[in-house]
């Protein structure tokens, strides 16, 4: 659908960067200790994070991260947030998808990265 320089991961507790373009939080949940101005968010697509029952699964292990990629991917399926989020790539062209998660390589964010840039 895009190339991978257009659609960036980074942490929600990271700085914001010239390069940015349109920061998308992907979390259900708001981030613990976060403000929305130290977030500097254009958008929070709640319903794009995964379901509280896959999330509570998944609980962050990287052993359980290709199942929780896969399990995630088919929740995706006709969902209306990741139509919107698709949406978003194409008519903005740089994204970057901002997480909470402490673990940079495991979350929903890179799972994202990766089927917007298949």
């Amino acid at each position: 659908m895009t190339t991978a320089h257009q659609v960036r991961v980074r942490s929600v507790r990271d700085h914001p960067a010239k390069g940015d373009g349109h920061r998308v939080l992907v979390d259900r949940l708001w981030p613990r200790g976060v403000s929305k101005e130290d977030a500097a968010l254009d958008e929070w697509l709640k319903e794009a994070g995964p379901s509280t029952e896959l999330r509570q699964w998944f609980g962050h292990d990287p052993d359980r991260f290709d199942e929780f990629a896969t399990r995630y991917e088919e929740e995706l399926t006709d969902s209306d947030a990741w139509d919107q989020l698709q949406q978003i790539v194409k008519e903005r062209g740089r994204v970057t998808l901002l997480f909470g998660a402490a673990d940079h390589e495991h979350n929903q964010a890179v799972v994202l990265r990766d089927l917007l840039t298949r």
